[in-house]
């Protein structure tokens, strides 16, 4: 690697990341991100690395070096939350984080001296809030969205929590995960430092992460502190109250996180107001309907929605103005979270199930392989050349395939192009 440039070390580190189904469009300022986050040295490293899990065996192999060695620059970037590490039937694996949520955020869930965390916000701003083609790219270049937004259950009447299902719960999520991490929301941090501060003075430390993902963060460089699940419902609690939204990974098994945002410095919420009508994240399966014979058209369900999607009308009775104002959601780009139905004081607003069920992925690599299919690339998931070799992984990948309704499978074996994975699904017909 000595004949690479320190220009060549990045730009193949930026190739390296957008082999994920989740890229980073190549920029100026990308470029300068990656320069803050990794030394020269560490682009290098991590440009070899496989976007699949690997093992430290693997890793030695491809730097050619000694597993001794290996395991300490393995452990180095796991301190700087640059990988991920987890145990694996007893055997310790790791996993590039993808840009997001992953090693962008990472690097602002808590105070850290090693690098300017004011210099690397302004520049997340300018990427992310200024030049938008990764927004765009992250939230809208598929289908299958990479977060989901969690409905508030306390807004829920008993009869409508019967009929709520247990991955529409974070309450639920919480109770399932085997480690929980609480750290500092990465938004509001860098809107901070960029200068734009929240503007609900929302709650900081409300940042949640679960299982592997939670406990490697902890345990390398303090990006979480493991929690107790009583904790990670009070940080619920204290959301809730501060009126924001619930945003976790889009999948029904073991998602790896849930942000608590505000529509002023999440950019989830932010791309749903640039960008409405379309929808950056999956909404909650729950639409608000107002009743109008208790609504007194007090216009706090319209201050508080985070992507505008309330407003206050005249009133209109047989044809002739009413005096006051009413709410119109507007339930095209509602995200179905319930703060609007937390806010009102004369409980005009409930919460009912939308007519069209939204679907929800089974786990990661289900919706990796469903965003791989949409995206045109399938065959990076696949063919990694240092990834290759894990049979388990492949067998993920083809049991994700499986499950897909006919359409996604055609597409997938279009791409594919594989006379094994043809077999595969013409079996899956005959049985």
């Amino acid at each position: 690697m000595g004949h690479l440039t320190t220009r060549d070390a990045y730009r193949n580190l930026e190739e390296r990341i957008n082999w994920f189904t989740q890229g980073a469009p190549a920029s100026d300022t990308l470029y300068k991100i990656l320069q803050v986050l990794y030394t020269e040295k560490e682009a290098k490293w991590v440009a070899l690395l496989p976007v699949r899990p690997f093992t430290l065996k693997k890793a030695a192999k491809i730097w050619g070096t000694t597993e001794a060695k290996a395991e300490k620059l393995l452990d180095h970037l796991c301190e700087k939350a640059l990988l991920v590490d987890s145990d694996y039937h007893g055997q310790r694996q790791f996993v590039m984080p993808p840009p997001m949520a992953g090693f962008i955020e990472f690097a602002l869930m808590r105070t850290r001296g090693d690098i300017d965390q004011k210099y690397l916000s302004e520049l997340y701003y300018q990427y992310m809030n200024v030049e938008e083609d990764f927004v765009k790219d992250l939230f809208f270049a598929t289908e299958t969205r990479l977060g989901r937004v969690f409905v508030q259950e306390p807004v829920l009447t008993n009869e409508k929590t019967n009929h709520i299902l247990d991955y529409e719960r974070a309450a639920h999520i919480v109770e399932e995960a085997e480690y929980i991490g609480l750290g500092t929301c990465y938004c509001r941090h860098k809107m901070y430092h960029a200068g734009h501060p929240c503007e609900i003075d929302a709650p900081w430390d409300v940042c949640l992460t679960f299982d592997n993902v939670a406990r490697s963060l902890a345990e390398h460089g303090e990006y979480a502190r493991l929690i107790s699940k009583e904790e990670a419902k009070d940080a619920l609690e204290r959301s809730y109250a501060g009126n924001l939204v619930q945003i976790g990974e889009n999948v029904r098994e073991h998602p790896a996180f849930i942000c608590n945002c505000c529509g002023c410095c999440c950019e989830a919420l932010q791309a749903a107001r640039r960008f409405s009508p379309m929808q950056p994240v999956a909404t909650t399966n729950y639409i608000p309907e107002v009743s109008l014979e208790t609504c007194i058209g007090c216009g706090k369900c319209a201050k508080v929605c985070p992507i505008l999607a309330v407003k206050l009308e005249e009133r209109e009775q047989d044809g002739e103005e009413k005096a006051g104002k009413q709410p119109v959601i507007d339930t095209e780009i509602c995200l179905g979270c319930g703060v609007c139905a937390r806010n009102c004081p004369t409980k005009a607003i409930r919460l009912n199930r939308r007519p069209v069920q939204v679907i929800t992925p089974v786990n990661s690599t289900h919706r990796f392989v469903l965003q791989a299919i949409e995206k045109g690339t399938l065959q990076n998931l696949i063919f990694d050349n240092q990834a290759f070799a894990n049979h388990r992984a492949m067998a993920a990948v083809f049991g994700a395939i499986l499950k897909l309704p006919p359409m996604k499978q055609a597409l997938a074996s279009r791409q594919f192009k594989s006379v094994y994975l043809d077999k595969l699904l013409s079996m899956q017909k005959k049985q």
